[in-house]
Parts: structure tokens; C-alpha cells; sequence
């Protein structure tokens, strides 16, 4: 397991900010929850006051259930391009269900997707991701504020 303390969480931010740059986001969409604290983030980086989220269920802690839900009550009014944020695409399986669900709900939008961590595993490769990762990431926001 490897913790990823907020230091190494802000600069990766930072370089994940300059890679989607170019595609000039309109709108962020959180993946619910993993990543909403880096949507947010990227949000302030690029200036963007839309930030809509989607949560899905494929994981209850570290037990990956057999089905995932989507739950999508997103209004995308007028954008044109929607970068999709989580924290990582571990078995792909949430950004692969989630981009296949926009596309087909949003025919007229240009999805991108972006992540801090990347398996080589994952069935689906992020458009745009910072770390590769090779062990279960313990990020800050899931340890530092328990009781």
C-alpha cells in the first residue's frame, strides 16, 4: 500500500492541470466519490466555476462488488467539452462504464478523462493521467481525517 500524502497530491495536480489544458475544458465532472478532491482542485488551477459530479458503486472499501451503477442526474447546458476527474483508473471498469454511459447520454459532447494514477492493468487508459501505479494508493483525504 501507498500513501499519497497532499505534497505529492498538489504537484501532481499541478501537472495534470498542464497536460488537460489544451483541451479547454468547458465543465469538470467528479467521479464520486475519488474524484471530487481532485476536481476541485483542477477546478481553482483552470479557472472553472462548473463542477457537476457522478457517483457510481463498483467498490464497497476494498471489495470490488460484481455490477456497477451509475447514478447521473448531471444538466450539461451549452458546453461542448466535459473533462470526466477521478483519482485513479485502477481496473478501468468505473471510467469505462462512466465514458460509454456520457457518450451515449451526451452524443454532442467531447468527453476526456483524466486521473492522478494509472494501472497498466486498467482496461481503460485515461486521456490524460500523471503516476503509474503499482500498489493500492492510500490518499490522504481517505486517511488523514478519520477519527
Amino acid at each position: 500500500m501507498k500513501y499519497y500524502a497532499y505534497e505529492e497530491f498538489k504537484n501532481d495536480t499541478n501537472t495534470l492541470k498542464n497536460k488537460v489544458r489544451d483541451f479547454n475544458p468547458e465543465a469538470l465532472l467528479a467521479i464520486a466519490r475519488g474524484g471530487l478532491t481532485l476536481s476541485h482542485a483542477l477546478a481553482e488551477g483552470l479557472n472553472i466555476r462548473e463542477v457537476q459530479s457522478i457517483r457510481t458503486e463498483l467498490y464497497d472499501k476494498t471489495c470490488k462488488r460484481d455490477l456497477i451503477t451509475i447514478f447521473d442526474t448531471c444538466v450539461f447546458e451549452k458546453k461542448s467539452r466535459i473533462l470526466v476527474v477521478d483519482d485513479i483508473a485502477d481496473s478501468g471498469e468505473t471510467l469505462e462504464a462512466i465514458m460509454k454511459h456520457l457518450a451515449q447520454k451526451y452524443p454532442a459532447i467531447e468527453f476526456k478523462s483524466a486521473t492522478l494514477f494509472y494501472k497498466t492493468t486498467s482496461i481503460y487508459e485515461p486521456h490524460f493521467w500523471v503516476q503509474e501505479a503499482n500498489d493500492w494508493i492510500d490518499f490522504f483525504w481517505e486517511r488523514d481525517f478519520k477519527d
